[in-house]
């Protein structure tokens, strides 16, 4: 198989879906004008084709000709409600954004499905194809696990495969590790509840807010002194409220923030010791709280065995430049982490910069004036496909 070249061949119409799918960005788990571009981007190709119950995935079979195991393959659909800024002629006007890429990783896993089935004769096995909403804070891919997901070839997949842009990294560059890829996301939420009253009279109050405000330090302190430094976290405060009067000293003040982990025990060690930490801050003051620290997303980890080969195909396909390892960890989240879980298998992180955008002043994924160059989409293609074929090509 020539992949690369194949890929490269499908490219335009690729990065056509590509900017219909970024003109009308859906968010959540209904994403029913993605769903049917996906669908008719599908049709035509040997595949099985079944609709999600609660959501509107697509997951697609391609029964290979000769039996042999199941590869999932993986891209996410949905966008964030980000008013978009780039000026693009295709940008989208609806309010929400592809701020994150995922219209090119939906149009990379249908090139993958054209490529492949362009060879399914030669294929010892089949390939799974999961077409996800609801991955930016819904968990779409829990859903999509539990509507059946790794049953719907009847055998349970051997490997599985998802590749990410990356706004910040250079066109082309493909990177990835074994083990802990990206940090496991979770919740934390503070009220504190005290006794309110007139502004001019603190004294006859209990006031929640300067709580609040030294739970802000306190939090920040704590993910300096408190946790191994060889296994960080980050705790950002991404939400304070309190009173709507400003005479008013008000009843309770709260405030959320977002917690990313590495590891297993790290997150053990946050869920006792951050509602402590609210708990014993707020009764120093005469308040109480209620305090939740609650898992969202899982940390993604990789396996060393299916990542060693990832490595190996992409550095055969693009050469050994173009296949990099990541030193560390990324903090962001991902919930490929609960397909991860249940099958071994490898994230990718695919560089799409644009040439015209300077490395230190690249806009991070989730910004509304962020960039990506779709003239990867050939490439993303045939990672994907060569990446199953892997698999499933009789020796």
């Amino acid at each position: 198989m020539e992949l690369v070249a194949e890929g490269a061949g499908i490219a335009p119409g690729l990065v056509t879906l590509r900017r219909e799918l970024h003109q009308i960005p859906e968010v959540g788990l209904q994403l029913p004008k993605t769903q049917a571009m996906v669908l008719d981007a599908l049709a035509g190709l040997p595949l099985e084709i079944s609709t999600g119950k609660e959501l509107t995935s697509v997951v697609g079979v391609l029964r290979g000709g000769q039996p042999g195991p199941t590869v999932l393959l993986r891209g996410d659909m949905d966008a964030l409600p980000v008013v978009e800024e780039t000026a693009l002629e295709y940008a989208s006007e609806n309010g929400n954004m592809h701020a994150c890429g995922h219209d090119l990783h939906t149009a990379g896993l249908v090139g993958a499905a054209q490529l492949l089935s362009a060879h399914r004769e030669e294929l010892h096995g089949n390939v799974l194809f999961m077409f996800q909403p609801g991955e930016e804070g819904l968990g779409g891919a829990g859903y999509m696990l539990r509507e059946g997901l790794l049953g719907a070839t009847g055998d349970k997949p051997v490997a599985a495969y998802a590749v990410h842009v990356w706004s910040q990294e250079a066109k082309g560059i493909f990177q990835t590790r074994p083990g802990t890829i990206m940090a496991g996301s979770n919740q934390l939420h503070i009220t504190v509840h005290g006794k309110g009253g007139h502004g001019s009279s603190p004294d006859r109050t209990i006031d929640p807010v300067p709580v609040v405000a030294e739970l802000v330090l306190a939090l920040q302190t704590y993910a300096t002194r408190r946790v191994d430094v060889f296994d960080p976290v980050v705790i950002t405060v991404t939400q304070l409220e309190a009173g709507l009067a400003i005479n008013v000293i008000p009843n309770k003040a709260r405030l959320g923030a977002t917690v990313r982990t590495l590891s297993n025990e790290t997150f053990e060690q946050l869920s006792r010791e951050l509602p402590a930490l609210a708990e014993k801050i707020a009764a120093a003051h005469g308040c109480t709280v209620d305090a939740t620290f609650a898992k969202q997303y899982p940390v993604t980890v990789n396996d060393a065995g299916r990542t060693a080969e990832t490595s190996s195909v992409l550095q055969q396909l693009f050469g050994v430049d173009r296949a990099q390892a990541l030193d560390n960890p990324l903090m962001g989240s991902e919930d490929f982490s609960m397909v991860l879980a249940e099958v071994p298998g490898t994230f990718v992180m695919l560089g799409a910069r644009p040439d015209d955008v300077d490395a230190d002043d690249a806009p991070s994924n989730h910004s509304s004036v962020v960039r990506f160059d779709d003239a990867v989409l050939g490439d993303e293609a045939a990672a994907l496909a060569q990446l199953a074929t892997t698999h499933l090509i009789s020796a």
